[in-house]
């Protein structure tokens, strides 16, 4: 199957590292016009890099998602540069890990903003457009917290559920009007991420994060972690004309963990 996006333009928002720069490369390499966003202007100047030295050219805005006004400019400066966008890949966000007796009413609410609200501030303005061309897709990448309750990520989890309920919801309402919508759910993935929750358990069981990883991978049918790249390869055919009748789907990546129907 060669997957070819020629001359398209694809935005890709948290870019400037893991799955999201794997994304970027991804599509890069498939012949599209990636558009990188993320906070850090020098994270995204690190990433530009990483994908100069594989021979992929990431254009770059950096913006802050969580406000809406924000996502919005960064939208239309993107579309002002480089043309209508085709493809947007949402990566961006991380919320909190915290052990259950951290948790308060401001978690949940960093979690919204984070993981949520950043998702939502994007997908308004870009499904706007392509509503209007009649045409485009979106792939939104949600951690698997959001089907698999787990005791030190209940905020996150709870931003994840509810934004697969939006893609779902969003994609049946525009499945009439050329624009598809469907989601990934990758399990443990080989990112920072990572370490910051074996950190958030490791404070809530006393349980050192070498012990707690070896369990978490015992756990995965297929004995190990993703790799960014390979829910990188999953968005590139969620995106693609390969999967023309797919929309609404949530995927799930996890290695065979949470088998269920």
């Amino acid at each position: 199957m060669n997957i070819q996006f020629n001359s398209q333009r694809v935005l890709v928002t948290g870019a400037s590292k893991g799955i999201g720069l794997a994304c970027a490369l991804a599509f890069g390499r498939a012949g599209a016009m990636v558009v990188g966003v993320s906070r850090s202007e020098d994270n995204l100047r690190q990433a530009r890099e990483q994908c100069e030295a594989q021979g992929v050219v990431l254009h770059t805005l950096a913006a802050d998602l969580t406000d809406a006004q924000a996502a919005e400019r960064a939208v239309i400066e993107a579309e002002e540069r480089h043309g209508p966008i085709d493809v947007l890949i949402n990566s961006a966000g991380a919320a909190r890990r915290y052990p259950p007796d951290e948790l308060d009413v401001a978690a949940f609410q960093q979690a919204m903003d984070a993981k949520y609200f950043t998702y939502l501030h994007v997908m308004q303005p870009v499904v706007r457009g392509m509503l209007e061309r009649g045409r485009g897709n979106v792939v939104n990448i949600i951690g698997q917290g959001g089907r698999v309750a787990k005791p030190t990520h209940i905020p996150g989890g709870s931003a994840n559920a509810a934004l697969m309920l939006a893609t779902v919801g969003y994609a049946r309402a525009v499945a009439a009007k050329g624009v598809r919508i469907n989601a990934i759910n990758p399990g443990l993935t080989q990112t920072t991420r990572v370490e910051e929750g074996l950190e958030a358990a490791s404070r809530a069981t006393g349980r050192p994060p070498t012990e707690l990883l070896a369990e978490q991978l015992a756990s995965i049918p297929m004995q190990r972690m993703a790799q960014p790249e390979e829910i990188a390869n999953v968005a590139l055919f969620l995106a693609s004309d390969f999967a023309s009748y797919v929309s609404g789907a949530v995927i799930p990546m996890d290695g065979c963990a949470a088998s269920v129907i």
